[in-house]
């Protein structure tokens, strides 16, 4: 049986393919009530009887995931992690379970099981675990056995210590993309409140598309940028494997957005694919730095030790022998890197250390912008011509990204979208 490692596998080993299965997540407003939940289970059972193998993946009720965080917090400051991913673990466990009991109602075999049941095994940090391997015997016979098989997304069994672990935001779709790489998986179906993925945030710009193919490599992109549907971890299991993805409506028709390779979506005509907002990073800016060789590699080693995500780094030439390091952190690391950054910057001789969560970041993204010069220049001018200054820029082959004053985050995406979106319709027509 095919045991799947995750982590550092440079080339993808043969491994054994499920003809006819399809893996099916739902999010937590897909399966908010019970009501809801016996939708699911009639969806299922519907792609069972169609001659489909289905294995799915079902996120916590509604808001069950945020009460438990509330209750943690309640009773302590700081929970201790072993308990706390104990606590919210429970959230997926129960959804699964009750949706397997109107699987057996409506007269099909279904079984619920845990990550560490599926054979989700993980590093040992908890909160936000990596899956190292999947081991899937137990699917394998439950799909033989002609079950539907349903998996609690969002967590593992650590291989070191073989307690419950939670593989963080954005966890179920983790869990899901790597049962179908591992399961060897026709499709992985996200079943989600929207529709697909759209051009931009269609709250904030309501004449926005919506895309019925994107790449691995532009998913990545917005998932990193701010867009919410998925998850980069997922998407970056996907591109490894191979795995189709299609982002699909729960609670409405229509085929929803593939995602997958270049060659697969036809992407000769892209150009922009979409605008992406993010307004849960802060900036940080070091100042008066020394200029020599080892600080900022000083800096930034210290904070990746204890697990703080860095975003986009620019560092202004020097002056009198001093220069400035600002950065983007997600929010919710600022209490880790602010007395790691106190000390780093008394150590190193920095006049001191500046915090501003007031900001957002902006990104335009699209494949076609390898082969089309002038992209950055004409979202520079939509901003500007807006009033709305640019205090940090990014780029990468496929994305542009901004950071600006988080009040006109709104106002910005209107703009930008505004002056791409003839590419954007063209996009949709290709």
């Amino acid at each position: 049986m095919t045991t799947l490692h995750f982590e550092a596998v440079p080339e993808v080993e043969a491994r054994r393919r499920t003809p006819g299965l399809v893996i099916m997540k739902f999010g937590g407003s897909s399966v908010g009530d019970t009501d809801k939940l016996k939708r699911v289970a009639e969806r299922l059972v519907a792609a069972r009887e169609g001659g489909a193998k289905v294995v799915a993946v079902l996120s916590a009720m509604g808001k069950t995931t945020d009460e438990l965080i509330r209750l943690a917090h309640e009773v302590s400051a700081q929970p201790h992690p072993r308990e706390y991913d104990m606590l919210v673990s429970t959230g997926e466990r129960i959804s699964n379970a009750l949706c397997a009991m109107a699987i057996h109602d409506l007269g099909h075999e279904a079984v619920s099981l845990t990550g560490s049941q599926a054979g989700i095994v993980t590093d040992g940090s908890h909160t936000k675990a990596k899956i190292v391997e999947v081991r899937a015997q137990r699917i394998y016979e439950a799909l033989e056995e002609d079950k539907i098989v349903l998996v609690a997304g969002f967590q593992g069994v650590s291989t070191s210590t073989h307690d419950v672990t939670t593989l963080g935001r954005g966890g179920s779709d983790t869990t899901a993309v790597a049962l179908a790489a591992a399961l060897g998986a026709d499709a992985c179906e996200i079943f989600t409140d929207v529709p697909g993925i759209f051009t931009a945030d269609p709250r904030i710009v309501p004449g926005a598309l919506k895309l019925d193919r994107v790449t691995y490599e532009e998913m990545l992109e917005m998932s990193a940028s701010g867009a919410k549907v998925m998850m980069a971890r997922s998407i970056e299991i996907a591109r490894s494997y191979g795995v189709k993805l299609r982002v699909r409506s729960t609670f409405e028709g229509g085929e929803g957005t593939w995602i997958g390779e270049e060659d697969d979506v036809m992407l000769e005509k892209a150009i922009i694919s979409a605008v992406t907002h993010d307004t849960s990073e802060a900036k940080v800016s070091i100042i008066g730095v020394p200029d020599r060789p080892g600080i900022a590699a000083r800096v930034f080693r210290d904070l990746a030790r204890a697990g703080v995500n860095i975003d986009m780094i620019v560092q202004n030439v020097s002056q009198d022998g001093a220069a400035t390091i600002s950065f983007t952190l997600p929010k919710t690391d600022l209490p880790i890197a602010e007395p790691i950054l106190d000390a780093t910057a008394k150590e190193i001789g920095a006049s001191r250390v500046e915090r501003d969560p007031d900001i957002a970041k902006i990104s335009l993204i699209g494949a076609g912008m390898k082969s089309h010069p002038g992209v950055a220049a004409d979202m520079f001018d939509a901003l500007a011509e807006a009033g709305i200054n640019i205090e940090i820029i990014s780029t990468s082959s496929i994305r542009v990204s901004c950071v600006i004053r988080a009040e006109h985050v709104e106002r910005a995406v209107q703009v930008v979208h505004d002056r791409f979106q003839a590419f954007a319709q063209e996009r949709v027509n290709a």
